[in-house]
């Protein structure tokens, strides 16, 4: 029987929705959609119908079960990059390598065998995963397993290990740590992890106080700059109504050719929806990047990560992907 979510309240226990809840941001972001306290708490849904975490829940996860469990010793901006790599933070997603006939479950791509390995070594019984291997889906379950492997690995053979050799670990084995296959996983959890670290500070010291929408960027559009069609070549829209998600999604909204609106935040700022995001990703890589192996995920992830998908950016990026002037000017020369 496959697994499937479709509340926060069927993946987490009781105590850790109550730190949920607790979570300041968490419990913002959750009323601001009009989710009660006490009643199930829906999962996002990408456009492919399948449920992932928001990166303010991820982070809370994160937070919540280092805190709990690891004493604060583990970075939480490592679990959150690393399971935006894994699996964009889909707590269905699953993998298998055929080298080493693992199969891989979760938002950190948790092996059962690792799990069960995990248990044994640690003498942690509060997690039952031989007898119920399905409970690596649970996202507050993976990442305690995802963490307790990182935290083996920051010691491995004894030894104080640095976060380049604990990320290659965790991707490739330890056999593999300098091996050239790992060393663009490691660059991309940089790229992802300072996004995140840096969408920290922006958010502030105190997480009363950091927003909980799409940070708000340098300055608002205005009139005609709130539609598409005004920014967009005639190319690219059409492109964008052939796309199937995004015709789908702009004929609910009622949008019409020659004026489609962006979706705003309550200032009027606008932002572009995870199917629209999606779909400008597939466009680019297959119009100008088809043969160089880019992945549209991880570009959606990184604009996710950078500007929270605002288009005019915020106080610490410029656009979507965080591109200034002068490195635009750099790549075109």
């Amino acid at each position: 029987m496959s697994v499937s979510f479709k509340y926060w309240d069927e993946c987490a226990d009781p105590e850790d929705m109550e730190a949920m809840w607790n979570h300041p941001e968490v419990r913002t972001e959750w009323t601001d959609a009009g989710e009660t306290e006490g009643q199930g708490v829906h999962l996002s849904r990408d456009p492919d119908g399948q449920p992932y975490l928001t990166q303010t829940e991820m982070r809370a996860v994160a937070e919540i079960v280092t805190h709990r469990q690891f004493d604060t010793k583990l970075d939480p901006e490592m679990i959150c990059a690393i399971a935006e790599l894994e699996s964009n933070r889909q707590p269905l997603a699953t993998g298998y390598d055929k080298k080493t006939n693992l199969i891989t479950i979760g938002v950190m791509q948790v092996a059962p065998k690792v799990a069960e390995w995990i248990v044994r070594e640690e003498d942690y019984l509060l997690f039952p995963v031989k007898e119920d291997p399905d409970i690596l889906y649970k996202p507050f379950v993976n990442v305690y397993f995802g963490a307790a492997y990182l935290r083996w690995l920051s010691n491995f053979d004894g030894k104080i290990r640095t976060e380049e050799f604990v990320v290659r670990a965790y991707s490739g084995g330890t056999k593999k740590v300098n091996h050239k296959s790992t060393l663009p996983y490691w660059k991309r959890y940089l790229q992802v992890k300072e996004c995140y670290v840096s969408r920290k500070q922006f958010d502030g010291p105190s997480p009363i106080e950091a927003p909980t929408f799409p940070t708000s960027p340098v300055s608002p559009s205005k009139g005609f700059d709130l539609y598409w069609d005004s920014r967009v070549s005639s190319e690219d829209m059409e492109h964008m109504w052939n796309h199937l998600d995004v015709f789908k999604e702009w004929i609910k909204s009622k949008e019409i050719k020659g004026k489609v609106r962006f979706s705003c935040n309550k200032e009027k700022k606008p932002y572009l929806s995870r199917v629209e995001l999606r779909a400008i990703a597939e466009i680019v890589v297959s119009k100008y990047f088809s043969t160089r192996g880019i992945n549209p995920t991880v570009l959606c992830a990184l604009a996710d990560v950078v500007s929270m998908s605002f288009i005019d950016g915020n106080e610490a990026s410029t656009g979507l992907m965080g591109i200034d002037y002068s490195k635009a000017f750099w790549l075109y020369k």
